[in-house]
């Protein structure tokens, strides 16, 4: 057999040689049991296991999907969340009904003391003060609501990536976008003084109107008219405002996430909820009407059981015992309110933040940018950008900025 003349074993075949990618794979030890033949799955070199589920699957997102992960935010991770709400949600309404409470005994002192010539000027006069003064709690409520919903955003764009942070953490990612935050809400707050002003000015123009030019029977339908316009505008009004706030609604969102300019990020909420505007609307009114109903159910059984309590401590109808009983149940009520409150600022914070991921998945690819981002975590690698920041018509991507908590 002069063919085989040369012919040399495999290395795996000679004693002390090294085992060859072909070679068997080693048999188990005497007494070992030998898993299945459909659990065993080969691990290719430098495979990672899959991302870790976080607070969505990173894919786009049913309707259902964003409504309970909205829910999930706050039980995932509640300090930063809902203790942050409570803070912010319990300073405005303190700061609320300090306002009005001070303002009320001012007038109420002093039409105590006044001439009855003077109550009517005094009344009118105290009655424009007081819708005056409801601007600063409001400013200071839009301010609060921004802030938190940027705050929100940032964790929920953490949890996308099965990362939980506390406070601190999170306000060092906010830092250098609270300001925008700030200025957002002085402007909302200025177009609601002009939205205020204008319909104001238009009723009491018509009005002065129909009373001047009617008398007798006409008056009737001047009044009916006055009904009519002012129905009229709020519809006009109303329906201006919830179009004008669903499509500015991711402003707070794009400000912390993409860390854009204020109007830039006015911009970027314009162009993204194009397509998305019923979608969004269809989430935020879900929503509200949850937390309304959560408020209504669990505020009404405290103000029955506080007026039976009352009746049945104070049989006698004392009025001091009477104030004191109703200030008590009052002071419960707030509590509560400012409780679910705090829960209902939350989940509509955490729903446009998920909506703003939702919408940059179906339009921008943001899921892909994400996994990548996971995988690479996952792998050991530093120094991964941020997968939130767009790239502005560059090839390169954007770098972390200085001291960021991406880099």
């Amino acid at each position: 057999m002069t063919d085989n003349q040369g012919w040399q074993p495999p290395a795996a075949s000679v004693p002390g040689a090294g085992p060859t990618p072909w070679a068997a794979p080693a048999s188990p030890p005497p007494g070992a049991q030998q898993a299945p033949a459909w659990q065993q799955q080969p691990q290719a070199a430098g495979w990672t296991p899959p991302p870790k589920p976080g607070l969505i699957p990173l894919h786009p997102l049913s309707f259902g999907t964003i409504i309970g992960s909205s829910f999930r935010v706050m039980r995932r991770n509640p300090g930063p969340t809902f203790g942050m709400a409570v803070l912010l949600y319990g300073i405005v309404t303190i700061v609320y009904v300090g306002v009005l409470g001070l303002l009320f005994a001012g007038l109420f002192s002093r039409l105590s003391t006044a001439s009855f010539d003077d109550t009517n000027d005094i009344a009118s006069g105290g009655v424009g003060l007081i819708a005056l003064s409801t601007l600063v709690p409001t400013s200071l409520a839009l301010i609060a609501t921004a802030i938190l919903q940027g705050i929100i955003s940032l964790e929920v764009s953490r949890a996308t990536l099965g990362e939980k942070l506390k406070v601190r953490g999170l306000w060092r990612l906010a830092k250098g976008r609270i300001g925008v935050l700030v200025r957002w809400a002085l402007l909302l707050t200025g177009a609601l003084v002009i939205w205020v002003l204008v319909s104001s000015l238009t009723l009491g123009l018509f009005v002065g109107l129909s009373a001047s030019q009617s008398t007798g029977a006409d008056a009737a339908g001047a009044i009916i008219g006055v009904i009519l316009l002012t129905l009229l505008i709020g519809l006009v009004f109303g329906a201006l405002g919830a179009w004008l706030g669903i499509k500015t609604s991711l402003v707070p969102s794009i400000v912390m996430m993409e860390r854009l300019g204020l109007f830039a990020s006015i911009r970027r909420s314009w162009q993204l909820t194009s397509g998305s505007f019923w979608r969004t609307l269809g989430v935020q009114l879900l929503i509200g009407v949850i937390i309304y109903a959560a408020t209504y159910i669990v505020s009404i059984p405290i103000t029955v059981i506080g007026s039976i309590v009352a009746v049945i401590i104070n049989p006698n109808s004392d009025e001091a015992a009477l104030l004191w009983t109703f200030g008590a149940m009052y002071l419960v009520v707030g509590i509560v309110t400012v409780v679910v409150g705090a829960i209902g600022l939350v989940m509509q914070s955490a729903s446009l933040a998920l909506v703003y991921v939702d919408i940059r998945m179906r339009k921008e690819g943001l899921d892909l940018e994400l996994l990548r981002y996971v995988e690479a975590k996952q792998s050991g690698a530093v120094g991964v950008d941020n997968p939130y920041l767009r790239l502005q018509n560059t090839a390169a991507p954007a770098a972390p900025e200085s001291g960021s908590p991406w880099a």
